[in-house]
């Protein structure tokens, strides 16, 4: 454990370069396998799939989880096995994404307004926060109904954005009782409080979830054909049915999923993407030539309509996923029989680590690895969907992402609108050489320094 000081997907990275892509450690009493090839993560993804798609117990999901009741890190069972076809069918099918459209345009396009503003006195403007704000902004309204522009919302939008930081850093906090079980582990947690600052971010979780689904309890709540509203439908439906019982802190646990992980990947991507755009003038000039071509001139917004007319921005979205996946990790699996891979015997109850960061940089798959180059998809059938080992942002197989077409039509609306509506220059004589790429987090890994950019109005 000595060797894990900084951040794991680099820890791991270093240690898989040296030791080879199938690598096992021991984390207290934990055996984790560190996969580190699209080979090796192809044989546990589709060739044992079924045999390792369970997940590690830790005390922070756990905890956020409401024991376990949520999509992302539920055992394997009858009971993920319903969760999952609920949340394809009813929850995040593209019929469900498309009709939550008009909420993804309408707020990037307030985003495009506030940014008109700031480009009027020509000064900088904080693109990180920008863009945690619209995804918080888009989720509220999908998941919650609710609506940061409407006077009267009980919780303000920097309070939601630090919940979701504090959040995701509970989520991956390390606890010694994950890996030293019994007295000791739990012991040293207490010491160093670990325990007491998940519980502190679980209740103000519970309390915004409870908020949230007491105003959609009033007899005018269920206005809005929100996931709050669909899963109380379900509960209305299934109460009490023995086979698939749902009560409130299923509806939270699925809300944890939904909140986190939808506010927090999309714009984590959006802002590695404009980043790696301002670093290289060239491709920021190609994608903004072949957008406004594209699209012609003094177009007054831009809809989901015209996401699949500009082939180049997908390729800067591919090479963004590739270089910076917000998760550089895959949830952790739980290998449930004994399997094989490429000649190793892994026993069941090991852990498996998917080092995506890893595969996204392999020199022998990608050429000029470290480079920004999204040209590369050009000819290439390569894609992020989970048929692609290479490239593997929202995993493979039964535990691949629910929402992924969520996430990407946020990604793509945002970016167009972005770069279709305004030229970007950096703050203070600054150069594209200068822009800091040093990286932060636990589970997800964004731009350590907030994103500084100045806009200048185009249109």
């Amino acid at each position: 454990m000595h060797h894990l000081s900084g951040l794991p997907h680099r820890c791991f990275h270093n240690l898989s370069s040296k030791y080879g892509p199938v690598l096992l450690l021991r984390l207290g009493f934990v055996p984790v396998v560190v996969i580190s090839s699209s080979e090796a993560a192809e044989a546990v993804l589709k060739t044992h799939d079924l045999d390792c798609c369970s997940r590690p117990k830790t005390v922070g999901m756990g905890k956020l989880s409401y024991g376990f009741k949520d999509i992302t890190f539920a055992p394997y069972g009858s009971y993920w096995r319903e969760m999952r076809k609920l949340a394809v069918i009813e929850l995040f099918s593209l019929k469900k994404v498309q009709s939550f459209r008009y909420i993804r345009e309408e707020e990037v396009g307030f985003v495009v307004k506030k940014l008109s503003e700031s480009a009027l006195t020509q000064s900088s403007v904080d693109l990180s926060k920008t863009f945690f704000s619209l995804t918080a902004s888009i989720i509220c309204r999908v998941a919650l109904g609710q609506n940061f522009n409407d006077s009267g919302f009980f919780i303000d939008q920097e309070r939601i954005e630090e919940l979701v930081t504090e959040s995701t850093i509970a989520l991956g906090t390390f606890t010694f009782s994950d890996f030293f079980p019994g007295g000791v582990g739990r012991f040293v947690d207490w010491l160093f409080q670990r325990h007491k600052r998940i519980n502190k971010v679980f209740r103000e979780l519970d309390a915004f979830y409870q908020h949230v689904i007491d105003d959609h309890l009033k007899p005018e709540g269920r206005k809005n054909p929100d996931i709050v509203s669909l899963m109380l439908d379900i509960i209305d439906k299934h109460g009490n049915e023995d086979s698939f019982k749902l009560n409130m802190d299923n509806l939270k646990a699925i809300l944890m999923d939904v909140f986190l992980a939808g506010i927090d990947t999309s714009a984590v991507t959006m802002i590695w993407a404009m980043t790696e755009l301002v670093r290289n003038p060239r491709v920021m000039k190609k994608a903004q030539e072949a957008i406004r071509t594209t699209l012609g001139h003094k177009r007054e917004r831009i809809t989901e309509d015209d996401l699949d007319k500009v082939d180049y921005l997908k390729l800067i979205i591919k090479e963004t996923f590739r270089l910076h996946p917000a998760l550089p990790f895959i949830i952790p699996r739980d290998t449930m029989s004994h399997i094989k891979i490429q000649g190793y015997d892994i026993p069941p109850k090991t852990q498996i680590q998917i080092n995506v960061w890893t595969i996204g940089r392999d020199p022998s798959r990608w050429t000029d690895p470290e480079e920004f180059i999204p040209e590369r998809f050009a000819d290439s059938s390569v894609d992020f969907r989970g048929q692609h080992f290479e490239l593997l942002p929202f995993g493979s197989g039964r535990r691949m992402c629910p929402a992924m077409p969520m996430g990407v039509a946020t990604v793509e609306l945002g970016l167009m609108n972005l770069l279709y509506f305004f030229d970007w220059g950096l703050p203070d004589g600054m150069k594209s050489g200068d822009v800091d790429m040093e990286e932060a987090g636990n589970i997800s890994i964004v731009k350590k320094l907030p994103l500084q950019l100045v806009p200048i109005q185009h249109y």
